[in-house]
């Protein structure tokens, strides 16, 4: 079965001088939404933006907002995240106590639900969880800072968990997060993937329309 890469640009790595313009060149390219990381300086050890930045790039963004929280207590949250116009809320099963509650308030609200694992914890964890999941974001770098090199055991975690997927005969996306590049776009598409998520890969490299559009074409067999 031939399967293609869908690219979700993550605006961490955008020009926050010009936010605006790379927000519309997103708009504008092969990506399917904007990924948008929320990080607290608790969960993780770095502070990116809130909710009036979030806000601002909704009024300009077109496509679906992916919102990953990387935060402490997310459920505080929900409610503020439906209400800036987030299509896609993402909690990290380490952050949740009650995820099964959780998965079901963001559903409420009318957002896809997503689950986020850190690059230690184990997809099998998921098990009893894939039904209430719209996508499971698999982190391949460690949770905090763009830019990181890319953990190789993450081919091995998504071949695992699309074997779970399809088992289940349910449609939960796997997303793959952090050091993903034109190099490894094949391999994670061939592994099961269906949505990369791609920072300073594409705001870094000379043309980033074009990189969208170069992942964007990998298909595999």
């Amino acid at each position: 079965m031939k399967r293609s890469a869908q690219i979700a640009p993550s605006l961490l790595a955008a020009d926050f001088g010009n936010l605006d313009k790379d927000v519309k060149m997103v708009d504008e390219s092969q990506a399917i939404w904007h990924h948008i990381d929320v990080m607290d300086g608790v969960f993780v050890p770095n502070i990116s933006y809130g909710m009036p930045v979030i806000k601002a790039i909704r009024k300009v963004a077109k496509k679906p907002l992916d919102a990953h929280l990387m935060i402490v207590q997310p459920d505080r949250y929900i409610e503020t995240f439906a209400g800036l116009g987030v299509n896609n809320l993402t909690v990290h099963y380490e952050a949740c106590t009650h995820l099964h509650r959780t998965l079901q308030a963001i559903r409420n609200t009318g957002m896809k639900a997503g689950i986020a694992l850190n690059p230690h914890t184990p997809v099998s964890l998921l098990e009893h969880s894939l039904e209430g999941a719209d996508l499971i974001c698999i982190m391949s770098v460690n949770p905090g800072f763009g830019g990181q090199s890319f953990i190789e055991n993450t081919y091995e975690k998504v071949r695992e968990l699309r074997s779970m997927i399809d088992s289940k005969g349910v449609k939960t996306l796997i997303e793959v997060d952090g050091g993903v590049t034109l190099d490894n776009t094949a391999k994670l598409v061939q592994a099961g993937a269906d949505v990369l998520v791609a920072g300073s890969a594409v705001f870094r490299s000379e043309d980033p329309k074009a990189t969208i559009a170069r992942m964007a074409s990998t298909k595999v067999y």
